[in-house]
């Protein structure tokens, strides 16, 4: 007999040996009907594997995120033995789980179509149908190499031939179809149900090489039932109506082009809502302790050797020699032999220099340090996403020194205010994680239990509680993740806060304590929203480009019905203006639905329509954004309302 710890503590005594389905049937048959897989002491498991010891179990259900990832994982093999039997010398590389989804890269001479999505997954379909069953086989690494090279499966081979020599090769058998995988896998193929969905084709290099050759990829998603599908294609196709992109050109925010890849064209109007944000964020810094600061935005590379930057994060750095360029047409350009600058891709190393100029008491402490700093990081081309992700941004960025106890204090001071400027923007759904070590980091494992333990113990002072992030830590710090909801349900990693022992050591950032000795400062690293232009990307999407009145663009039209009411129509701006608003007057000589309907996509706020009726009352008709009716009001109402709504939140 063994004794297995099931998740709610609870112990089940069994007779051993026994696999993962039978130990679901012993607890329930519906339970085993729902199964998928099982961790044992954690470990993720196939239902066929055998339990002999004593252990800690969880059965793994379908509709779990273990289960739903265990199900995409399948779906991509069935995807890849579909394209095999409808397209024959196609090659597969490899096909891993994504977020809501998966993918795998094939090597094929002919490309794929569009059209071809929808054979391949009507041949998904059949292969479920078949209920193929899938079993495990461990090979030796050169009988596997020798195989797959056979079979003119070379990407495989090489994949395979990567692998330590002596080393067991785990391969995954579905009927007669059969793939390299560590697993586990769904019993059969039955099992993976049809929620599945191919969405797009892309092209991928081998290895994510340029300098290998291409392959193509084929996307697709996975749920655990028909109605989670549907939801999912729901949301992305509202998602796709909220592109900040398309949205941003309607309304003439910004643009993109290819002679500045992952930088920022603001134009007039976005960079309204760019200025609005930064000085709101900046009053509420100022309120709350923070002293302004400005740094240089090219440094020597020694700056980033001493910091750790250079060894961890040089490939993100944009490198510049420290020389003079020559000019003459027939030599080069650059010598080659000048020292090497980076140009910023965070502010922290330089915020330490200010810190460390003079001496340092703990009756300083704490010192909140900000900057609004212009950081560029050298993103792959690929990687780039719009304002979502680019090489040139701006932080709402911020370095707290403080004592080691201070760490609590500090901590409750940030979380307060970060959710107080969350619900200003109309945030309410916040999801914390904990972010711990990774493989590459720099210090010492102590310090870094340490400084997750503090980190932990600080927000759980906070009463918010939070989920760990697994080894997702930045090089130098375990660090707080402030994930939001937007108004279509998808999240995104925003404020982050991070408790960092090593740079201050590694940068000699000390103080005087109170018995006299020198101390090293510890430093927090925190951001609110993160980079500007990253967030209004997601206020664009979570709004629809109908941004609150406070950070419209535009945030009133006066449209005139027909000339005799233009000359009204000018006082009517002055005196919005006059109050704060930013107006426009719209005098042509258009239709006034055309008018408005032009307005409506430019998503201004309100229309405010004057005829010579209104001119004639001293009275607007005011229609709303996404609102058919309008409402006639007294100008003075009018100016006072909208005056109180574009007011931003912090000011109120």
């Amino acid at each position: 007999m063994i004794n297995l710890k099931l998740p709610d503590d609870s112990v089940r005594e069994v007779e051993a040996p026994l696999d993962g389905l039978a130990f679901a049937e012993s607890i329930a048959k519906s339970l085993a009907k729902k199964a998928v897989a099982i961790k044992i002491d954690g470990q993720m498991k196939d239902l066929s594997t055998v339990i002999d010891k004593d252990a800690a179990v969880e059965i793994v259900t379908r509709e779990t995120p273990d289960g739903v990832d265990l199900l995409r994982h399948d779906a991509s093999h069935v995807m890849a033995e579909a394209v095999q039997e409808l397209f024959p010398g196609t090659q597969v590389t490899i096909g891993p789980v994504i977020e809501n989804g998966f993918y795998y890269d094939f090597a094929r001479a002919e490309p794929f179509k569009a059209e071809d999505l929808e054979k391949i997954e009507q041949r998904m379909r059949e292969i479920v149908d078949r209920d193929e069953t899938i079993t495990r086989e461990v090979w030796d690494r050169d009988e596997a190499v020798a195989y797959f090279r056979k079979i003119g499966e070379h990407y495989k081979a090489e994949i395979i031939a990567s692998i330590p020599g002596g080393e067991p090769v785990s391969i995954y058998r579905q009927g007669n179809w059969l793939d390299l995988c560590r697993g586990p896998h769904l019993p059969s193929t039955g099992k993976l149900g049809k929620a599945f969905k191919l969405t797009k084709l892309a092209g991928a290099y081998w290895r994510g090489d340029s300098r290998n050759e291409m392959l193509q990829r084929i996307y697709g998603t996975c749920w655990a039932t028909d109605a989670d599908l549907k939801a999912y294609l729901t949301m992305v196709e509202e998602a796709e109506k909220r592109d900040h992109r398309k949205i941003g050109q309607e309304m003439d925010l910004y643009h993109f082009q290819p002679e500045a890849q992952g930088s920022v064209f603001w134009h007039p109007k976005g960079f309204v809502i760019y200025n609005q944000l930064e000085a709101y964020i900046r009053r509420r810094l100022n309120a709350s302790g923070y002293r302004e600061v400005k740094t240089p935005q090219l440094m020597a590379s020694k700056f980033w050797e001493q910091s750790g930057h250079w060894g961890k994060y040089r490939e993100n750095m944009f490198v510049v020699p420290d020389e003079i360029p020559n000019t003459e047409d027939d030599a080069p350009v650059l010598s080659g032999d000048a020292d090497l600058m980076a140009i910023k891709p965070m502010n922290c190393p330089a915020h330490v220099q200010i810190f460390n100029q003079g001496i340092k008491s703990y009756r300083d402490l704490p010192m909140r340090m900000a900057e609004f700093g212009c950081c560029h990081r050298n993103e792959p081309h690929g990687a780039l996403h719009g304002l979502m992700r680019v090489r040139q941004m701006t932080q709402d960025d911020a370095h707290i020194f403080c004592t080691e106890e201070q760490i609590q204090s500090e901590t409750e001071h940030f979380v307060n205010l970060l959710y107080a400027v969350y619900q200003d923007m109309g945030f309410s759904d916040v999801v914390i994680k904990l972010a711990t070590r990774p493989q590459n980091f720099g210090g010492t494992i102590e310090r870094w239990d340490a400084a997750e333990k503090a980190l932990g113990d600080a927000l759980r002072a906070t009463g918010h509680d939070f989920v760990i992030a697994e080894g997702e830590g930045a090089f130098y710090a375990p660090k707080l993740e402030f994930h939001l909801k937007d108004a279509i349900g998808r999240s995104w990693q925003v404020g982050t806060l991070q408790l960092d022992y090593v740079l201050p050591e590694r940068l000699d950032a000390t103080y005087v304590a109170e018995d006299g000795s020198r101390k090293y400062a510890v430093m927090l690293h925190r951001a609110i929203l993160g980079t500007l232009e990253r967030f209004i990307g997601i206020m664009i999407e979570s709004c629809a480009g109908k941004m609150p009145m406070w950070l419209a663009p535009v945030q009133a039209v006066v449209a005139t019905i027909t000339s005799e009411a233009d000359e009204y129509a000018v006082k009517v701006a002055e005196e919005l203006r006059a109050a704060g608003l930013r107006v426009e007057l719209d005098l042509r000589n258009e239709k006034i639905n055309y008018k408005v309907r032009e307005h409506s996509v430019g998503k201004v706020p309100a229309i405010l329509v004057a005829g010579k009726r209104e001119a004639e009352e001293g009275t607007v008709s005011v229609r709303r954004l996404g609102s058919q009716d309008q409402k006639t009001m007294a100008l003075a109402d009018v100016v006072k309302a909208l005056g109180d709504e574009a007011t931003p939140p912090d000011l109120k």
